[in-house]
Order: structure tokens, then sequence, then C-alpha cells
């Protein structure tokens, strides 16, 4: 008698609505839990390094309460040379980082981990996405805020809403991975754990 797969229980790890609607596309069943962890980043950590070691921290929380599941941890950190951005969280903040970025090339870093809790097996990979903002007025700064106040996106603008209209180029291997989790390499990682996508 042929025994089927059973696919794993998958968890994604994160309370944002951005990533959780990316990863219905792939339309494979899966559970949220908010994973409560600190974000701050550590003395002399790179932009790069701080969105891993969050990416695999978020992860590893979650599997205390799914450990016999995959959990999915992303995270990102948008910089502008070494010096990170942070989410606006207010009006007056994302005009400040707008006026910042206008003109300039911002990298977003975002990881991605996939935690097998039950054999505790981790992959993690970085993708980077390069956005080039255009040169920006300030009055073309106030009316996109007005208009879509992204106060909780780091670089103070959603390239899936208006604020494709401020950039300028994005290149990178991910457009998913801007908006926050690469769907192309967490594919990869949950073929090399036996999910099948189709």
């Amino acid at each position: 008698m042929k025994t089927q797969n059973i696919t794993p229980q998958i968890i994604l790890g994160s309370s944002s609505i951005y990533r959780k609607e990316l990863l219905q596309r792939l339309q494979i069943p899966f559970e949220t839990e908010h994973p409560d962890i600190d974000e701050a980043p550590l003395p002399g950590e790179s932009p790069e390094e701080t969105a891993v070691r969050l990416a695999e921290a978020k992860a590893r929380a979650v599997a205390k309460t799914y450990p016999h599941a995959l959990i999915i941890g992303s995270d990102q950190v948008a910089a502008l040379g070494n010096t990170p951005l942070s989410k606006p969280l207010n009006h007056q903040n994302a005009i400040k980082q707008l006026q910042l970025v206008q003109g300039k090339e911002v990298v977003f870093y975002t990881a991605l981990c996939l935690l097998n809790s039950a054999a505790d097996r981790l992959q993690s990979r970085v993708i980077p996405y390069h956005v080039k903002f255009r040169p920006l007025s300030d009055r073309q700064i106030e009316n996109y805020l007005c208009k879509e106040q992204p106060y909780h996106c780091a670089g103070s603008a959603k390239s899936e809403g208006l604020g494709i209209a401020l950039i300028e180029r994005m290149t990178g291997d991910d457009p998913n991975g801007l908006i926050g989790l690469p769907l192309i390499a967490l594919v990869d990682m949950l073929m090399a754990e036996d999910v099948g996508i189709f």
C-alpha cells in the first residue's frame, strides 16, 4: 500500500497583512502567528545582518508554540548607504524620510527564513531590492503623504500603491521581496522541504 506524503503545517510568523496577502498567492494552507520579539538593531550591526537575525528570531519565537511545523520568518530593513531607515510612524517623520531619500537609491534588505521546527533545520537568505527615488519637491511629498499615509512602511512609500509614482527605478530578483515576502526564494525553500506548490 502506497503511503501519502503529508504536508507539514505551515506557519507564517508575522502579523503583517502584506506578508499574509503575498503568501496567499501560493494557494497553500497556512496559519499566522505573531512573533513577539524585540526588533531593535544591535550596535554595529549592518542593515542586512539585522534583517537576517530578526527573520530567524521570529521563526524561532513561533517554534515554541509550533514544534512540528514549517515556520516562515521574514524581516525587512531599508537602508540609505549603511544608515537604516525605520518605519516613520507619523506624518512629520515621513516628510523627513522622503526629503532624505528623494533623488537617491535605497536598498531594501528582505531576509527570509524557513525553519523546520521538528528537525531544527533552518534555511535563510537575504534578497536585496534597489529602489531609486525621483527628485521630489516638498509639495509632492506632502501631497503623496496626505493621499496614502504610508507610516508603517520603511522608506515612507508603498510601491504597491501610489508610492510607485515616487520611484524612478527598481531593480532586484523578486518584486515581492520589496513588499515583504520574497516568494521566489520561499518556493525554493519549500521545495527543499518536499512541499510542492502544484
